[in-house]
């Protein structure tokens, strides 16, 4: 009895576990959503993506620049690529020719100083000595012209000034090449662009030869006048689309104290170099002549060193030789053609800013000027100069202005 009634109990837990399982089972059953597959487009994944690449490339007015300028790009890239292999260039022929001014130089003071010795030794000499009196004496002889036709060579091409013209043309294509990278940069190269930037490079190369003959610049000019490196002044194209306010930042102040720069820089800056210039030529020119003149002297006196029953042939082999080698260095060493060349660059400097000056002031239409704020920025810069300094020179006197414009050099 009791053993059936355990039973009966245990089947009835048994059902009771059952039916809760399969309660609870049923409760987390999953249920399956169906999707909707939409429909593809007629065009293909491809068509799609360059269809939204050409309309964005279109509507972007940078690129739509580039695009439609693409062939002035190319050329402008040209161009910079040529302007690289002149910087190589002309920074590979001014370390030459430095190291020719410093090599020839040592060469020069060591031949006429062991020439000068050899005078001395051969003065001094026992009188039963000939064979060392005619061997000093011929070698002194020999240095001396040797000392003479370097000279001639040096004074002519001037190592100190070549070098100097060298790092000008450097200097002036590294500028140049910074032109280009801006222009291509702001994405509004036109074919006038790309024709001023030719002129400019032809322009270089015709006032920084790199041969030395046939085209080297005169080194002793009859008048001395500023250096010109670029090409004529062309009136500019309109900047409207580059400024939205009116006449184009320009004001009749800016116009005045850009008139009165321009003024300062013919009347003070320019005149003030040229005149540097033309004491520096003149010394260079005394130097150049007297160098030559002194080692012939010593030449001379060593070839008749022991003819003559004299004191003069020792005294000119000696003495000319020691003054011609500090003539030599002060020419050379001290390189006064380079000097030269700083002072009429400098001119040349301030006449490029004086022409632009001009150009910009004389156009009557605002919006064919440089951007006039841009433009005071930057001549404010090339001065050395800030903008509360420059303003200075639209206050004073056309007469009373006693200062330079240029605080740079």
């Amino acid at each position: 009895m009791e053993t059936s009634l355990i039973a009966n109990k245990v089947s009835r837990f048994s059902y009771s576990q059952t039916r809760t399982i399969f309660a609870r089972n049923k409760v987390h059953k999953i249920q399956v959503t169906k999707f909707s597959i939409p429909k593809f487009p007629s065009k293909s994944l491809v068509a799609e993506l360059n269809y939204l690449n050409n309309y964005t490339r279109n509507n972007d007015p940078y690129n739509s620049k580039i695009n439609r300028n693409s062939n002035e790009v190319v050329k402008l890239h040209l161009i910079m690529e040529i302007v690289s292999d002149r910087l190589e260039m002309h920074k590979n022929i001014g370390i030459q020719r430095d190291n020719w001014n410093s090599l020839l130089l040592s060469s020069v003071n060591m031949m006429t100083l062991s020439a000068s010795s050899m005078v001395g030794l051969a003065a001094v000499a026992s009188t039963g000595a000939e064979a060392s009196l005619l061997a000093l004496k011929v070698s002194s002889t020999i240095l001396y012209m040797a000392a003479t036709g370097l000279l001639l060579f040096m004074n002519k091409v001037q190592p100190s000034q070549l070098a100097e013209e060298q790092r000008n043309a450097v200097r002036f294509f590294k500028q140049l090449q910074g032109e280009f990278k801006t222009k291509l940069a702001l994405g509004n190269a036109s074919e006038d662009d790309v024709n001023e930037a030719m002129e400019k490079v032809l322009a270089l190369d015709k006032a920084f030869p790199l041969p030395l003959l046939g085209s080297m610049l005169e080194k002793f000019p009859r008048t001395v006048k500023p250096a010109v490196w670029w090409p004529r002044m062309k009136k500019q194209k309109h900047h409207r689309d580059l400024q939205g306010k009116d006449n184009n930042g320009w004001s009749l102040r800016l116009e005045e104290e850009m008139k009165k720069i321009a003024m300062v820089l013919k009347n003070k800056d320019i005149e003030n170099y040229l005149k540097l210039s033309k004491r520096v030529l003149k010394l260079n020119k005394i130097l150049s002549y007297s160098g030559p003149v002194l080692t012939c002297f010593a030449a001379f006196g060593s070839m008749f060193l022991g003819s003559v029953d004299a004191s003069w042939p020792v005294m000119f082999g000696i003495i000319c030789g020691a003054m011609a080698s500090v003539v030599n260095t002060i020419e050379h060493g001290g390189q006064v053609g380079m000097v030269f060349e700083f002072y009429r660059s400098t001119s040349g400097l301030f006449k490029l800013m004086e022409e632009t000056i001009q150009l910009n002031v004389n156009e009557e239409d605002y919006y064919k000027r440089e951007n006039g704020e841009l433009f005071e920025i930057k001549v404010a810069l090339q001065l050395g100069r800030s903008l509360s300094e420059l303003g200075q020179f639209s206050i004073d006197d056309d007469n009373a202005c006693e200062e330079f414009a240029n605080n740079l050099f």
